[in-house]
């Protein structure tokens, strides 16, 4: 793959499409440091990148935590050089309930992390890119930000929030060479899906198949390829732009 020409940041890095998205800018000739709360998993993925041939390091990260996100990112400027792109995927899904019966925990903890931590993660990035007044940053929020889902309030507020989030920033920061964009992922073979099914298993995930157009559900791959199109020299026109890869979902 050669010398990197910069590097990668990509939060939930560790699995999912947080692994896919590192893999496929790695492909793209970036270093990547893999952020995530799960150390075994991001090493997981440091090692998939450097089987490939790319230059990789993890770090263990909260996104809620800015000194975790400042370490990380700083010690990625010492190891491979100016931050050139970023990937946002960092989530959670919490627990389901309607409205009236979501727990004010639950609601904290899942904006805490896909909101709160996606702007704690770009403040953090964007002071590194604003250096060299050029990067992309990708932040990944869901087709519940596009639609409302039964049961899942603080989730598909938060993946909302995700969107005007990166809108805004988007504008702020296009005159200083910084892009930011968006991929909402419909159905995706992740850990979170399996989450999200649980005991319920294949019943609810034939139901879910039968709500895309496509009639399955996608990869990580899929989803990854696209974040690091958007994240790539290739797409230098594209800022404030909300992507999905959902087989159709919100089409309808």
């Amino acid at each position: 793959m050669g010398e990197p020409t910069g590097f990668a940041y990509v939060t939930g890095g560790g699995s999912g499409i947080g692994r896919a998205s590192a893999l496929a800018l790695a492909r793209q000739g970036l270093a990547v440091v893999v952020a995530d709360r799960a150390e075994d998993d991001a090493s997981t993925t440091v090692e998939l990148i450097q089987r490939d041939g790319g230059q990789a390091s993890h770090a263990v990260v909260d996104v809620t935590s800015t000194a975790d996100l400042q370490r990380s990112i700083s010690r990625g400027i010492e190891l491979y050089g100016p931050l050139t792109a970023a990937v946002n995927s960092a989530g959670i899904q919490g627990d389901l309930a309607p409205v009236a019966e979501c727990r004010e925990s639950n609601w904290d903890a899942i904006i805490g992390v896909n909101l709160t931590g996606t702007f704690l993660s770009m403040q953090a990035e964007l002071d590194a890119m604003l250096r060299h007044r050029a990067g992309s940053i990708v932040n990944v929020a869901s087709n519940f930000g596009l639609v409302g889902q039964r049961g899942m309030p603080a989730y598909c507020a938060s993946k909302h929030g995700v969107i005007g989030l990166s809108k805004s920033a988007s504008l702020d920061y296009a005159v200083s060479n910084v892009r930011v964009n968006v991929v909402c992922p419909g159905p995706i073979g992740t850990p979170l899906l399996d989450s999200f099914v649980g005991a319920d298993g294949a019943h609810l995930l034939d139901a879910i198949k039968q709500s895309v157009p496509m009639g399955r559900v996608g990869t990580a791959d899929e989803v990854g390829n696209a974040i690091a199109w958007l994240a790539s020299p290739a797409a230098s026109y594209v800022t404030g732009a909300v992507l999905t890869v959902d087989g159709g979902y919100v089409v309808p």
